[in-house]
């Protein structure tokens, strides 16, 4: 580390780079809606059979790369139009569920997430099984370095889910929503961190945290770690496309569809997220009550009713996670509890004691926490304060440097009623920000 710190229409992604005098014409990516429309089950249907009627499929294998549980996408239909327009033209269709290092989904879980079709198989991305990966090269120290504008110089080995490099064709199928890590979700981010291996997502999430959560959620355009996810896919041999989908949060309907390969797609599905799932506040609030929806099991994923709502708490504020169903902390990192949770400068302060944890593990705990500064005399000083009203014990969550707060004394309505305070149903995916200028 060197750094401390209604009929299918199609539109250009509008974020494409001017074309120079005599350059050939980009393509135009194609895309289905926009922001405030609605999709019909016929126009996802359609839309989905008129893309994928490329005769590039035919006698291919290809492998879907789908999100699991913890994001909101209609994935029964979009798999029942894929398989419709695949199946008995492909020689193997295999989707495999991108869970990064969440917990693997169960037989009932995936049933219901992925229904079972003919000719298609289900597949959680097994992160805890070695064999489950293979290499497809390296991206060396100065590249890693200019890639992140010099905040890392770190030779990585990209590894992903060897299911990905053993198809002809790997078709990512995901939502594109505000992320704290990589500005917005979606398209190359389904691999990295999606079906990756440790070495790859530690290093991607800690320099996004070392950019910070509240800097970089929301960025539009490639930020240094959308370049350095785009960096690692470009290793990939197998052909990469993607379908991009723009969802309404809480519903589960769709905003727009975008295909094509996954930089573009992603980058038109970006541009009608960023008018989508952004909220302005024309001041700061002195206390958010997140509701956290069930989908998140435990606090890792949880947290993101956190990341989209610390842009608009005052200075001194606090951000309140309300999750009575949450028991556990990580179901798969228990590293966590040990380090607790802190803000981004008491890890870089104290290097030396922490570089050997895995990085994705700190970076969490930073995204978390938020904001503050960490000096070895006056010790740590975040800018707003943490509270859990959870089921996870007491001891254990202050253990881990955060605020608790029995959830049965939690009065919805009485917060709803105070002027100083924002509740936010469904936390979690609707970024909130401040008005003002953004990169």
């Amino acid at each position: 580390m060197t750094s401390e710190t209604g009929d299918i229409a199609r539109a250009e992604t509008g974020t494409e780079p001017p074309i120079s005098p005599g350059a050939a014409p980009l393509p135009v990516t194609p895309r289905i809606g926009g922001p405030g429309t609605v999709l019909t089950e016929r126009q996802v249907r359609d839309f989905v059979a008129e893309r994928l009627a490329d005769g590039e499929f035919d006698g291919r294998s290809v492998c879907l790369v789908v999100p699991d549980g913890t994001r909101s996408c209609p994935l029964p239909l979009l798999l029942s139009a894929v398989h419709e327009a695949l199946y008995g033209r492909v020689t193997r269709l295999t989707v495999l569920v991108a869970l990064g290092t969440h917990a693997p989904m169960g037989d009932a879980e995936l049933a219901a997430h992925a229904p079972p079709l003919p000719g298609m198989t289900v597949l959680n991305h097994a992160w805890w099984e070695p064999s489950a990966f293979v290499s497809v090269g390296t991206i060396g120290a100065d590249r890693v370095g200019a890639l992140s504008g010099g905040l890392l110089r770190e030779e990585v080995d990209v590894r992903l889910n060897r299911a990905v490099v053993e198809h002809d064709i790997a078709l990512v199928i995901g939502p594109v929503f505000p992320h704290e890590v990589v500005g917005f979700s979606g398209g190359n981010k389904y691999f990295f961190p999606g079906v990756a291996g440790a070495e790859i997502i530690d290093l991607s999430h800690w320099l996004g945290a070392l950019i910070s959560s509240a800097e970089i959620i929301g960025t539009r355009g490639t930020t240094p770690v959308r370049a350095l996810i785009d960096e690692a896919a470009s290793l990939i041999p197998t052909r990469r496309l993607a379908l991009c989908v723009v969802v309404e949060s809480g519903s589960g309907r769709l905003h727009a569809m975008a295909y094509g390969p996954p930089e573009q797609a992603w980058a038109a599905a970006a541009d009608v997220s960023a008018e989508t799932h952004v909220r302005y506040l024309d001041a700061p609030v002195k206390r958010v009550l997140s509701l956290i929806p069930a989908k998140y099991e435990d606090m890792w994923t949880a947290a993101k009713g956190f990341y989209k709502l610390e842009p608009v708490v005052a200075d001194g504020g606090e951000v309140i996670l309300y999750a009575p169903h949450v028991r556990t902390i990580s179901e798969t990192h228990p590293e966590i509890e040990r380090i607790g949770y802190h803000c981004r400068d008491y890890f870089t302060r104290q290097w030396d004691r922490f570089r050997h944890l895995p990085w994705g593990v700190l970076a969490h705990s930073t995204h978390l926490r938020g904001a503050g500064t960490y000096d070895p005399s006056t010790g740590e000083r975040c800018r707003v304060a943490v509270t859990l009203a959870t089921a996870i014990p007491p001891d254990v969550v202050r253990g881990a440097n955060l605020g608790h707060l029995d959830p049965a004394s939690v009065d919805i309505e009485a917060y709803a009623a105070d002027p100083d305070t924002l509740v936010v149903p469904q936390a979690g995916e609707i970024l909130h920000r401040l008005r003002g200028p953004r990169p």
